[in-house]
């Protein structure tokens, strides 16, 4: 789902991060940046507008600053990280603006890898068991949610067969915000999260994207602006979505719920965590961001205020440590 403002939206066990020292870096840019990746303490990418990336190997000291050739109009809504030299762009768009690329020289040069064909598509997130095997997920097209696969690492990507296509609530979609609509753990589970239609939901794959369970969720709905945004897990079992209305970032209420049984049940929590559009599990605490700033919570229903930026995204590696990023170039590091 096309997603307009400049809100805000991973997740793997890390250890204990120290929060609310967030210091902001150094990026030469004015792109507003929606994808990014931690992949350790040093190592981490960040994407966005005007086919634009950018990469730190110091964590954080310095970041180079690059664009795809012949990518200047595409916005990359998503990056996903194998190290300091491959990883894969997804660009979110309509039709043929919807592409995937991949570099394995630390982004000296791209390979367009997928372009999608229909004039309806609209893909809004791409997401990895390992370095082979991966899923992206688009808007629905005749009521059915849009999914190709690779595993080949992307030297092949093809649609999932339409019988298994899951489908989708009148209005339903996902949102494009922060590549955190659409997770991948384990060896073969996946789950995305949607919003736009009556119900804000849940889909759930034990088996790569053949089958698929949905269930409802608490969070706000029923417009085309509400829904869930973002969903992460700390363990098999447990994880926490957030979301709202991005078109009232202010207001508090229905935004954030948990799961203790891998998905299958939702529980909503704190109503005082406004819009948030990701969230991220950092060891010890839960991060969300969103237009209104960053919070943090160490059981997903009580909520301290880190600070009052603007953020699409956050993320922490395996190890601690961790970025969020924004509009105009806006790139920080708490944990570090």
């Amino acid at each position: 789902m096309k997603y307009v403002p400049v809100a805000a939206m991973m997740c793997g066990l890390a250890a204990p991060v120290a929060l609310g020292q967030w210091r902001a870096q150094a990026v030469d840019t004015k792109a507003d940046f929606r994808g990014l990746w931690v992949v350790g303490p040093d190592v981490a990418w960040v994407s966005g507008t005007a086919g634009t990336f950018a990469r730190t190997t110091d964590g954080g000291k310095t970041w180079a600053v690059g664009t795809v050739r012949g990518a200047a109009a595409l916005d990359f809504r998503a990056v996903r990280a194998f190290g300091a030299d491959t990883a894969y762009l997804l660009s979110a768009g309509p039709g043929d603006a919807s592409r995937v690329y991949k570099t394995t020289d630390g982004g000296k040069s791209w390979a367009m890898q997928f372009k999608a064909a229909n004039p309806a598509a609209f893909f809004d997130a791409i997401a990895f068991w390992d370095e082979k095997a991966g899923l992206a997920l688009g808007d629905p097209i005749d009521g059915r949610f849009q999914l190709i696969a690779t595993s080949d690492g992307g030297a092949t990507w093809a649609p999932l067969a339409p019988r298994v296509l899951p489908p989708a609530l009148p209005g339903e979609a996902a949102f494009a915000a922060s590549n955190t609509c659409l997770v991948a753990r384990g060896e073969s589970d996946a789950w995305f999260v949607t919003g736009g239609g009556k119900t804000a939901r849940v889909f759930h794959s034990r088996d790569r994207g053949r089958t698929w369970d949905v269930s409802d969720t608490p969070v706000a709905a029923g417009v085309e602006s509400a829904g869930a945004f973002s969903i992460a897990f700390r363990d098999k079992d447990h994880g926490l979505i957030v979301g709202g209305d991005y078109r009232k970032p202010g207001e508090t209420g229905a935004t954030v719920a948990a799961t203790s049984d891998g998905g299958r049940t939702w529980t909503r929590l704190d109503k005082r965590l406004p819009f948030c559009s990701a969230v991220a599990w950092a060891g010890e605490r839960w991060v969300a961001v969103g237009t209104s700033g960053a919070h943090a919570s160490r059981d997903g229903d009580a909520w301290e205020r880190l600070d009052r930026e603007n953020y699409n995204s956050v993320g922490f590696g395996p190890a601690g440590g961790g970025w969020a990023a924004g509009p105009k170039g806006r790139v920080a590091a708490v944990g570090r």
